[in-house]
């Protein structure tokens, strides 16, 4: 049993549509295949199972990728898929699964209540659920689904901008190790529960890590889009010991967002702090 980072980028990708800033202008004309929207992929190589965490725009290439780790796959459809809320990183890619594209049938896709209503009741993410080529399968808050005999996922709500859905958290439950999930968040103080606690209870934790601090976000109201900073969840962890900061992944990085680059000052300040920085490609067993 392994997890597979799919991506690590926000929402709006990068480059980010529209930035001429430094962080994207030379994107645009060279690239960066490793800049996906933020997802996660699971495989049970006990079971012949995948299960993928988030519906990216990226979703094609990430599932392909998903695939070329599990070798007893014979297409490139994960076996389930979770997501965490409505917002267009996380599950508009959806849309590939459509009769435009794939034209799947029945990929079982866990969502939440509200989630689950939004998919139903909206095009033309409707029209997937109608035409079967996804099924909703019901999930509750803090009640564990069991995918295998040697592996469970459990959502669990957060305070985010649930403009069209909750958001949702999970907490991946395998046989050996157990990984925290929460790529978007309000602070971390909005939460009824204790983030440091929640991260003594699991072997990896990935976490919000939007912006590195504010002054990526000089033109945008921060009360718009509250998150942690990074520079904000590194005092909250700063009493952790060793092995408990070593646990902790940022992910889920703005365009704006110097953890992007390998080589930045703010990136090579993180690792000397004892965090780990979430990077595609970066697989740990579960």
């Amino acid at each position: 049993m392994r997890v597979f980072v799919l991506g690590t980028a926000q929402d709006g990708g990068s480059p980010h549509i529209g930035c001429e800033k430094e962080c994207c202008a030379p994107l645009f004309e060279k690239g960066d295949h490793s800049r996906k929207v933020v997802s996660l992929g699971v495989v049970d190589f006990k079971n012949n199972q995948t299960i993928l965490i988030e519906a990216t725009p990226d979703l094609p290439t990430q599932i392909r990728a998903l695939r070329e780790m599990a070798h007893f796959k014979q297409n490139d459809y994960p076996d389930g898929i979770f997501l965490t809320h409505a917002h267009i990183g996380h599950y508009s890619g959806l849309m590939y699964l459509g009769k435009e594209a794939a034209n799947t049938k029945n990929i079982s896709v866990y969502t939440m209540p509200k989630m689950h209503r939004f998919l139903t009741e909206n095009g033309p993410w409707g029209q997937l659920v109608a035409n079967n080529n996804i099924r909703l399968v019901p999930t509750e808050n803090e009640k564990s689904v069991q995918i295998s005999d040697q592996l469970a996922i459990v959502p669990f709500v957060v305070p985010h901008r649930d403009e069209y859905s909750e958001t949702v958290g999970y907490k991946v439950v395998g046989p050996n190790k157990t990984l925290l999930f929460i790529p978007d968040i309000d602070k971390w103080e909005k939460w009824e529960k204790d983030i440091r606690e929640e991260i003594k209870t699991v072997d990896y934790a990935f976490i919000d890590a939007t912006f590195f601090d504010a002054e990526e976000i000089d033109y945008r109201d921060i009360l718009e889009i509250p998150h942690p900073f990074v520079i904000e969840s590194m005092e909250t962890f700063k009493d952790f010991s060793e092995s408990e900061k070593n646990k902790v992944y940022f992910i889920h990085f703005n365009h704006t967002n110097p953890l992007l680059n390998p080589d930045s000052h703010q990136t090579k300040k993180v690792l000397l702090e004892g965090f780990q920085i979430a990077r595609e490609g970066v697989s740990l067993k579960l």
